[in-house]
């Protein structure tokens, strides 16, 4: 039976109900456990051991029929084009902070990298088509990274992003902290009774949450790649947290790795922040995450893109 579904909070120093339960590689969950996970209105997410996203089991008590209709209606009109382009002027935005709050503590320069994000955010601004957006975030990416990549502890070489498999540390890194991230922004879509699978910027893709993926965009850097920077320049893991799988092609963290990661990675969503411009006080990234995701369905049933209000770092 699956009888305590509780998670210790060292910052509290007591235990907490658990709000998710992550399933990493061979490791199983009895049918009990499933059953008492519906009724607490817990999901539980499965991954393979490289952090790739194969799906969840939830409740379908928070489906809202009427919310969707809406939500799917919106697709095809300019409340994608302008909502997106909000979207991605946020996630270039963070990327210029992120890029320069590294560079402070490192003998390095960025300036290239974060005039051509400043220069594709300007372009973005009067982009008229979803393709035509995402090719100047296709650029902006490309400057990010390479940014990134002259402010990254040597050891650990990083040339540009990869995946599927990621071929270095940091690239595996990132791809395991934008699953979890995906998983988190999957649940509180869920939960506000939208489809996960209707998105406004990234087109339809089979098997594919791309609304999922287009709520990321604002939270990519903000949350997975400055964690990532942060336990890499500051010696938090090691070479040897990481294996070269010879059977399936590909850089992965190993258990040991994966602990460490994870433990950063929530403490960070436990993170109080004030950069929700419509609050005045302090919340934690997790709790910023649900609050846009009631910005979101406010402006999709007002059918208003200015309602919601991307997050942008300072």
């Amino acid at each position: 039976m699956c009888g305590e579904i509780r998670r210790w909070d060292e910052e509290s120093g007591s235990h907490r109900d658990a709000e998710g339960i992550t399933i990493m590689g061979k490791a199983q969950v009895t049918t009990q456990c499933i059953v008492e996970c519906f009724n607490r209105g817990i999901s539980i997410a499965y991954f393979s051991k490289g952090g790739s996203y194969f799906g969840r089991l939830q409740s379908t008590g928070h489906v809202n029929t009427r919310r969707q209709r809406r939500q799917c209606a919106l697709y095809e009109t300019d409340f994608s084009l302008k909502l997106s382009r909000n979207i991605l002027r946020a996630k270039l935005k963070n990327q210029m902070v992120v890029l320069r709050r590294y560079e402070r503590g490192r003998n390095a320069i960025v300036d290239e990298s974060v005039k051509m994000i400043q220069i594709c955010r300007e372009k973005i601004s009067f982009c008229e088509a979803i393709p035509e957006l995402m090719g100047y975030e296709g650029q902006a990416a490309k400057a990010y990274f390479e940014g990134l990549s002259v402010l990254v502890e040597p050891k650990f070489t990083f040339r540009g992003r990869n995946k599927r498999p990621p071929r270095d540390e940091f690239n595996s890194m990132l791809s395991l902290g934008y699953s979890v991230l995906m998983n988190e922004l999957y649940g509180a879509i869920e939960a506000k009774g939208l489809n996960p699978y209707f998105g406004f910027m990234h087109r339809d893709k089979e098997k594919h949450p791309t609304l999922a993926s287009d709520m990321m965009e604002e939270w990519r850097a903000v949350i997975v790649d400055s964690t990532v920077m942060s336990m890499i320049n500051g010696h938090e893991i090691q070479k040897e947290d990481f294996v070269t799988d010879l059977d399936v092609p590909g850089c992965y963290l190993t258990k040991n790795g994966i602990k460490k990661y994870l433990s950063k990675l929530e403490k960070k969503l436990q993170t109080d922040v004030r950069y929700l411009s419509y609050i005045d006080y302090p919340v934690s990234f997790r709790r910023a995450i649900v609050l846009q995701m009631d910005t979101l369905v406010k402006a999709i049933e007002e059918e208003d893109f200015s309602i919601y209000k991307p997050i942008e770092i300072r």
